[in-house]
Protein backbone atom coordinates (compact mmCIF):
# COMPACT_ATOMS: atom_id res chain seq x y z
CA UNK A 1 0.00 0.00 0.00
CA UNK A 2 1.06 3.22 -0.54
CA UNK A 3 -0.46 7.17 -0.69
CA UNK A 4 0.74 9.39 -4.01
CA UNK A 5 0.26 13.29 -3.24
CA UNK A 6 0.22 14.56 -6.51
CA UNK A 7 1.02 18.00 -7.52
CA UNK A 8 0.88 19.47 -11.17
CA UNK A 9 4.38 18.47 -11.69
CA UNK A 10 5.43 16.43 -8.97
CA UNK A 11 4.28 14.20 -6.60
CA UNK A 12 5.25 12.42 -2.78
CA UNK A 13 4.69 8.96 -2.30
CA UNK A 14 4.47 7.54 1.15
CA UNK A 15 4.08 3.82 1.71
CA UNK A 16 5.90 1.51 4.25
CA UNK A 17 8.65 -0.47 3.17
CA UNK A 18 11.30 -3.52 4.50
CA UNK A 19 14.78 -3.86 3.37
CA UNK A 20 17.34 -6.82 4.09
CA UNK A 21 20.71 -5.32 4.48
CA UNK A 22 23.23 -6.70 2.00
CA UNK A 23 26.17 -7.21 3.93
CA UNK A 24 24.84 -8.42 7.42
CA UNK A 25 21.47 -9.54 6.43
CA UNK A 26 20.09 -6.88 9.07
CA UNK A 27 16.43 -6.32 8.67
CA UNK A 28 15.03 -2.29 8.12
CA UNK A 29 11.65 -1.21 8.11
CA UNK A 30 9.46 1.85 8.37
CA UNK A 31 8.22 4.92 6.56
CA UNK A 32 9.37 5.70 3.06
CA UNK A 33 8.85 9.05 1.76
CA UNK A 34 10.13 9.94 -1.96
CA UNK A 35 9.56 13.46 -4.03
CA UNK A 36 8.98 12.31 -7.55
CA UNK A 37 8.90 14.22 -10.83
CA UNK A 38 5.61 14.20 -12.83
CA UNK A 39 6.05 14.14 -16.19
CA UNK A 40 4.10 15.47 -18.92
CA UNK A 41 1.57 12.36 -20.16
CA UNK A 42 0.19 12.88 -23.75
CA UNK A 43 -4.05 13.77 -23.61
CA UNK A 44 -6.05 10.67 -24.36
CA UNK A 45 -9.27 10.12 -25.18
CA UNK A 46 -12.13 12.72 -25.02
CA UNK A 47 -12.30 15.69 -22.38
CA UNK A 48 -13.89 13.32 -20.03
CA UNK A 49 -11.55 10.27 -20.54
CA UNK A 50 -9.43 9.80 -17.66
CA UNK A 51 -5.73 10.42 -17.77
CA UNK A 52 -2.22 8.70 -16.84
CA UNK A 53 -0.93 9.61 -13.39
CA UNK A 54 2.66 8.98 -13.53
CA UNK A 55 5.05 9.77 -10.69
CA UNK A 56 8.18 8.77 -12.48
CA UNK A 57 11.69 10.17 -11.66
CA UNK A 58 13.03 10.03 -8.17
CA UNK A 59 14.73 13.37 -6.89
CA UNK A 60 14.80 12.42 -3.34
CA UNK A 61 14.10 9.47 -0.47
CA UNK A 62 14.12 9.78 3.33
CA UNK A 63 13.70 6.39 5.22
CA UNK A 64 12.46 6.39 8.31
CA UNK A 65 13.49 3.14 9.38
CA UNK A 66 14.06 1.01 12.65
CA UNK A 67 16.07 -2.58 12.34
CA UNK A 68 13.95 -5.11 13.52
CA UNK A 69 16.47 -5.89 16.39
CA UNK A 70 16.10 -2.95 17.67
CA UNK A 71 12.80 -1.60 19.86
CA UNK A 72 10.77 0.07 18.05
CA UNK A 73 10.83 3.41 17.20
CA UNK A 74 14.62 4.15 17.77
CA UNK A 75 14.74 4.82 14.26
CA UNK A 76 18.53 3.71 14.40
CA UNK A 77 18.73 3.40 10.78
CA UNK A 78 16.95 6.61 9.93
CA UNK A 79 18.36 8.31 6.73
CA UNK A 80 17.88 9.95 3.35
CA UNK A 81 19.28 10.05 -0.28
CA UNK A 82 19.08 13.90 -1.38
CA UNK A 83 19.88 12.37 -4.75
CA UNK A 84 19.82 10.02 -7.39
CA UNK A 85 21.66 8.98 -10.44
CA UNK A 86 18.93 7.99 -12.66
CA UNK A 87 16.77 5.81 -10.63
CA UNK A 88 19.61 4.81 -7.92
CA UNK A 89 19.60 6.15 -4.86
CA UNK A 90 23.11 7.78 -3.70
CA UNK A 91 24.98 6.69 -0.58
CA UNK A 92 22.74 6.96 2.30
CA UNK A 93 23.05 10.11 4.30
CA UNK A 94 22.80 10.26 8.43
CA UNK A 95 21.43 12.89 10.19
CA UNK A 96 21.46 13.18 13.64
CA UNK A 97 18.07 15.25 13.70
CA UNK A 98 16.23 12.64 11.75
CA UNK A 99 17.13 10.27 14.04
CA UNK A 100 16.17 12.24 17.14
CA UNK A 101 13.15 13.78 15.80
CA UNK A 102 12.39 11.80 12.66
CA UNK A 103 8.46 13.84 12.09
CA UNK A 104 9.49 17.20 12.80
CA UNK A 105 12.70 16.16 10.29
CA UNK A 106 10.37 15.29 7.75
CA UNK A 107 8.35 17.86 7.90
CA UNK A 108 11.28 20.71 8.08
CA UNK A 109 12.22 18.64 4.75
CA UNK A 110 9.13 19.80 3.03
CA UNK A 111 8.66 22.85 4.40
CA UNK A 112 12.81 23.99 3.32
CA UNK A 113 11.86 22.16 0.14
CA UNK A 114 15.15 19.97 0.58
CA UNK A 115 17.08 22.93 1.15
CA UNK A 116 19.40 23.72 3.57
CA UNK A 117 22.91 24.71 4.95
CA UNK A 118 25.07 23.16 1.87
CA UNK A 119 22.01 21.78 -0.59
CA UNK A 120 20.04 23.08 -3.04
CA UNK A 121 16.06 22.57 -2.90
CA UNK A 122 14.61 19.82 -4.64
CA UNK A 123 14.41 20.99 -8.57
CA UNK A 124 10.20 21.65 -8.45
CA UNK A 125 7.85 23.40 -10.85
CA UNK A 126 7.67 26.79 -9.28
CA UNK A 127 3.80 26.31 -8.33
CA UNK A 128 4.78 23.00 -6.72
CA UNK A 129 7.37 24.68 -4.73
CA UNK A 130 5.08 27.32 -3.51
CA UNK A 131 2.33 24.07 -2.70
CA UNK A 132 4.00 21.47 -1.04
CA UNK A 133 5.02 23.10 2.08
CA UNK A 134 1.51 23.82 3.10
CA UNK A 135 1.08 20.01 2.83
CA UNK A 136 3.88 19.06 4.71
CA UNK A 137 1.82 18.74 7.72
CA UNK A 138 -0.43 16.37 6.18
CA UNK A 139 2.84 14.28 4.21
CA UNK A 140 4.33 13.75 7.73
CA UNK A 141 0.53 12.50 8.72
CA UNK A 142 0.19 9.88 6.07
CA UNK A 143 4.22 8.81 6.82
CA UNK A 144 3.49 8.08 10.48
CA UNK A 145 0.92 5.43 9.49
CA UNK A 146 3.89 3.60 7.91
CA UNK A 147 5.87 4.21 11.25
CA UNK A 148 8.09 0.85 11.98
CA UNK A 149 6.44 0.64 15.59
CA UNK A 150 2.89 0.04 13.65
CA UNK A 151 4.47 -2.69 11.91
CA UNK A 152 4.96 -6.14 14.70
CA UNK A 153 4.89 -8.84 12.19
CA UNK A 154 6.39 -10.28 9.24
CA UNK A 155 2.95 -10.58 7.98
CA UNK A 156 2.24 -7.27 8.31
CA UNK A 157 5.53 -6.11 7.00
CA UNK A 158 4.48 -8.04 4.06
CA UNK A 159 0.67 -6.86 3.51
CA UNK A 160 2.01 -3.15 3.36
CA UNK A 161 4.52 -4.13 0.96
CA UNK A 162 3.30 -7.33 -0.91
CA UNK A 163 3.66 -5.46 -4.35
CA UNK A 164 7.39 -5.08 -4.15
CA UNK A 165 8.17 -8.53 -3.86
CA UNK A 166 10.55 -8.88 -6.40
CA UNK A 167 12.71 -6.67 -5.04
CA UNK A 168 12.89 -8.11 -1.69
CA UNK A 169 13.77 -11.53 -3.35
CA UNK A 170 16.00 -9.45 -5.39
CA UNK A 171 17.76 -8.59 -2.05
CA UNK A 172 17.82 -12.28 -0.91
CA UNK A 173 19.53 -12.98 -4.54
CA UNK A 174 22.75 -10.15 -3.75
CA UNK A 175 22.73 -11.03 -0.13
CA UNK A 176 27.08 -11.34 0.81
CA UNK A 177 26.50 -14.01 3.94
CA UNK A 178 23.53 -15.86 2.85
CA UNK A 179 23.19 -18.13 6.04
CA UNK A 180 22.95 -15.23 7.97
CA UNK A 181 19.29 -14.46 6.49
CA UNK A 182 16.56 -14.95 9.03
CA UNK A 183 14.59 -17.22 5.98
CA UNK A 184 11.02 -17.54 8.51
CA UNK A 185 10.91 -13.59 8.91
CA UNK A 186 11.19 -13.00 4.84
CA UNK A 187 9.08 -16.34 3.73
CA UNK A 188 5.73 -14.41 2.76
CA UNK A 189 7.79 -12.61 -0.32
CA UNK A 190 9.94 -15.55 -1.53
CA UNK A 191 6.57 -17.95 -1.55
CA UNK A 192 5.65 -18.72 -5.18
CA UNK A 193 2.06 -16.51 -6.25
Amino acid sequence: MLYLVALSRSAVVVRHWFEIDLTDCSMEHGARVEIRERPPQPHRGSESAAQIIAADRPLWRADLFDRLTDDPGTFGVAHYHPGFDGNEPCDRTWDPALTADPWSWLGDQLTSLGGGPGRDPWPLDPQDAAELPGLADQVVSLARQFSPERCRSAAECYRLTSDVRDAVRLMVEYLEQPALLDRDRVSHWMAST
